[in-house]
């Protein structure tokens, strides 16, 4: 066995919604079948018994799907989804498996392959250590329960998002409508608001001036002068960093000498130290989320109970055996810890950590309550009083904190703090949320929700529109006049094609940018407020789509010349369901555009899960018929103008305001036209805007590079094309044959990654539409030998009906020269550039003037 390629499918893809490992596995004949190896399902089930259900007569690779899914269940990841395709090469399978982190599913096919190896060679398999190494991956590289929960209640209301590191920085919806996230602290919250609530001094100030009780105390540069400050505010007191987090260094409840000078050094490790006055009571959380009070708990420092039989440090083992409690912040609990400072406690209580205390003795590890340092919480959020809540709103306000944890001290929360010497002891930037979410006594918090609505007002969604626009032919011409029609209403729109990146109208990026990681860019631009996004079948294949829904799916059409024999598609149903995952992920009120003349993009209707709008040329065809029957949107061509209808509404656009068409000669511009505008309609543009923008949208070298930009040279016509399939090439001579011209002259090569019968197809139909052909050979072959795809373009042209002359040329400058040379006044040529960019600006450099279409 084999595995050659692994992929990671970030966003929707081919095979499902999930994100997935997928990878091709070669299987020997001998390893095709189960059932053909004796004692291998026997040996593989002894070093894996929770493998689960296989096929006897499964392969190899059917086995490595089946490992790599149950080895991530087991180790506590939520995954379900998997699959084995055999492709059309003998002993070759895709496999593909759910993954809930990227990291994990790329682990737990290393492992699944290790396994398979083992059962092959009658080896071993440490099943133990690869579950632990596949839990301690997961634990680092999964989101904390604190941003989890967020992301959990984002989720629930339809609110895309991505995480921006490998940490807690995550982005809620697109483009201008974003909002961002580090763990709970969000991006409203200003560094000087972060600043002030780490100066603990600076913030009791900020707190007294506001009328919120506070313990006295200062900070202090010594040992010496903490001790004195201890006496003037009177024993006992508590020492902690001025500038701390998490608990760490704190230390409370300090009345001797001797437990100062210890506290004092551990907080002295953190900075500058403070003391101050100990609050009597209990340690309370009050979680602050805008102008309300959201969850409150108490929390309760680490601690044991003796039995009279244990040691502390037995009793300490059994506690953090608790599968609730972790080393980190991933757990709902944190294990204690046997440190110098809970020895140092111990002694206060004249204990030791092998120490056996009394039955029902409790035994206090830390003074300080954190969940961080293995404490408990219990909810009280039903219990506080009315000015204690305003207390701690006031407390995150004056500090300037949208979400904030107040600490507070006092003997109950049922009170005001005033009336029983409670005070506000510390507030937090980025609290942590574990003791709300998943307290250890009492009711759970759904504190994300909370932090969710602050960021987003009910109804909204963070969401922008998004069109995404694939098809064999015409597809990047939409897109870009899609983009136009929304620029056209003032939008500030994200633009993602085979020609780069445009946000606003300014290029961000060049080159073929039609897959995930640049539509990932663009949804990530906070100029943005629409996206248009071409989406190419390349694209979808290597690593799913870049969103997780849009608002509107384009489909142009569907050709046989459209890398058909790669990447295993070699049928145009297959290619039909590449193409047709943009389909299958509209938002449930959103809409599909396909072209109903093209009978395999008219069947993805039935993907669809908003709702469809067809184009067509003509409107009586059967499924543009039906459609309007069931009182369907639909756009066709009546005379000189287009037509959208609904029922019984319409709306005409005259193609003799439309300059892309050429008032409505150029077939294949007025189906984009169409498709252009079924997608404004679907986004709900004004038709005022969709007039306006159909009118400027000028199909030139510079605003659609290389899609039929007509030039004048000497009286002579030039177009300029990127054509480079069967069917664009139909289509271009069907436009080229509603121009007047003399002489007609075509240069042209071929993409070597095409299907051979594709490439000959391409010259059998110039050679009936063009009196001379000029071919070139390019610099990229792409994987042909020297002069190969010359030879297909040649089959192509034997008994061409009209072709006279027939060059060869290497270099496409070169040919293009070759070709202008021979132009005489009224001749036409078409000139299918390859180096798009390039072959224009060198056209440029030759033809003057550059005229509009």
């Amino acid at each position: 066995m084999n595995v050659s390629r692994i992929r990671a499918l970030r966003g929707p893809n081919f095979w499902s919604r999930h994100t997935a490992i997928e990878a091709v596995v070669a299987c020997e004949p001998s390893e095709a079948s189960m059932a053909a190896m004796p004692g291998f399902e026997t040996r593989l089930r002894q070093l894996f018994p929770g493998i689960g259900a296989l096929h006897a007569k499964g392969s190899l690779a059917h086995v490595l799907e089946a490992a790599t899914l149950a080895l991530q269940a087991q180790a506590g990841c939520p995954v379900t989804f998997s699959q084995t395709t055999a492709t059309p090469d003998a002993g070759v399978y895709q496999v593909v498996v759910e993954y809930s982190e990227e990291a994990v599913g790329r682990m737990a096919i290393d492992w699944a392959q290790q396994l398979i190896q083992a059962v092959l060679s009658t080896g071993s398999f440490d099943l133990d250590a690869a579950l632990a190494a596949l839990r301690e991956k997961d634990e680092d590289v999964r989101l904390g329960p604190s941003t989890g929960s967020i992301v959990t209640a984002a989720v629930t209301r339809n609110i895309p998002y991505r995480r921006l590191t490998e940490g807690s920085l995550v982005q809620f919806g697109w483009g201008a409508k974003q909002r961002r996230i580090w763990a709970a602290e969000v991006d409203t919250t200003s560094a000087v608001s972060e600043s002030i609530a780490q100066d603990k001094d600076l913030t009791k100030k900020l707190l007294a001036a506001a009328g919120v009780p506070v313990p006295i105390g200062r900070p202090v540069k010594s040992l010496e002068e903490a001790w004195q400050v201890a006496l003037v505010v009177g024993l006992p007191v508590v020492v902690k960093p001025q500038d701390g987090n998490q608990g760490k260094g704190v230390t409370v409840n300090i009345a001797t000498r001797e437990h100062l000078d210890c506290a004092y050094r551990a907080a002295a490790e953190y900075g500058e130290v403070m003391v101050e006055k100990f609050l009597p009571g209990s340690d309370y959380r009050l979680l602050v989320v805008g102008n309300r009070l959201v969850a409150a708990a108490r929390r309760d420092p680490p601690h044991v109970i003796g039995d009279g039989k244990h040691s502390v440090r037995q009793l300490v083992e059994q506690i953090n055996a608790d599968p609730r409690r972790g080393d980190g912040h991933a757990t709902s609990l944190t294990k204690m810890r046997l440190d110098d400072i809970a020895v140092a406690r111990l002694a206060v209580q004249g204990l030791e950590p092998d120490s056996v205390p009394e039955k029902g003795r409790r035994v206090i590890l830390r003074n300080n309550a954190n969940l961080s340092t293995g404490g408990t919480a219990t909810d009280v959020t039903d219990d506080v009083h009315p000015e204690v809540a305003a207390s701690a709103v006031a407390a995150a306000q004056m500090v300037g904190l949208h979400i904030c944890g107040v600490d507070v001290v006092c003997e109950s929360v049922l009170r005001p703090l005033e009336a029983q010497n409670g005070g506000v002891v510390e507030v937090n930037a980025a609290p942590g949320l574990r003791m709300h979410l998943t307290p250890s006594f009492g009711k759970g918090r759904n504190v994300g929700k909370a932090m969710i609505r602050d960021l987003f007002a009910p109804g909204e969604n963070g969401r922008i529109p998004v069109v995404a626009v694939t098809g064999t032919n015409g597809k990047t011409t939409v897109t870009r006049l899609i983009a136009h029609l929304f620029a056209s209403t003032g939008l500030r729109v994200g633009m993602t094609n085979t020609d780069g990146v445009f946000v606003n109208g300014r290029q961000t990026d060049s080159g073929d940018c039609s897959g995930p990681r640049s539509a990932r860019n663009v949804l990530l631009h906070p100029d943005v407020d629409a996206a248009v996004l071409e989406t190419a079948r390349g694209g979808i294949l290597r690593e799913g789509l870049g969103f997780d829904r849009c608002s509107t799916a384009v489909v142009t059409n569907l050709g046989e010349g459209d890398h058909l024999g790669m990447n295993y598609i070699n049928t145009l149903a297959e290619l039909a369901q590449v193409k047709g995952v943009i389909v299958q992920n509209v938002a449930d009120d959103g809409y599909a555009v396909l072209n109903a003349a093209d009978p395999v993009v008219a069947r993805m209707a039935r993907m669809c899960p908003g709702k469809v709008i067809y184009f067509a040329a003509d409107r009586n065809h059967p499924v543009m018929a039906t459609h309007s029957e069931q009182g369907g949107r639909m756009v066709f061509v009546d005379g000189d103008a287009v037509v959208v209808k609904e029922g019984s509404w319409r709306e005409s656009l005259s193609l003799r305001d439309i300059p892309l068409t050429r008032g409505g000669s150029i077939g294949f511009q007025v189906e984009n036209v169409m498709a252009a505008v079924a997608a404004a309609w679907a986004s709900e543009l004004s038709w005022d805007a969709v007039r306006r923008g159909l009118a400027s949208f000028v199909n030139d070298a510079h605003n659609a590079p290389g899609r039929f930009n007509v030039m004048d040279y000497r009286g002579a016509t030039v177009i300029a094309d990127y054509g480079h399939n069967p069917d664009a090439i139909r289509a271009l001579v069907a436009a080229i044959d509603t121009m007047p011209a003399q002489r007609r002259s075509v240069v042209i090569s071929g993409a070597g990654d095409r299907r051979d019968e594709d490439i000959r197809s391409q010259t059998q139909i110039l050679g009936k539409a063009f009196d001379d052909v000029m071919l070139y050979q390019d610099a990229a072959q792409r994987g042909r030998a020297d002069g190969e795809v010359m030879a297909l373009l040649r089959q192509g042209l034997r008994g061409a009906a009209r072709t006279s002359y027939v060059t060869e040329i290497r270099g496409e400058f070169i040919a293009i020269d070759h070709a202008l040379e021979r132009l005489q006044p009224g001749d036409l040529c078409l000139i299918l550039i390859d180096q798009v960019e390039e072959a224009l600006a060198y056209l440029e450099s030759k033809v003057s003037p550059l005229v509009e279409a």
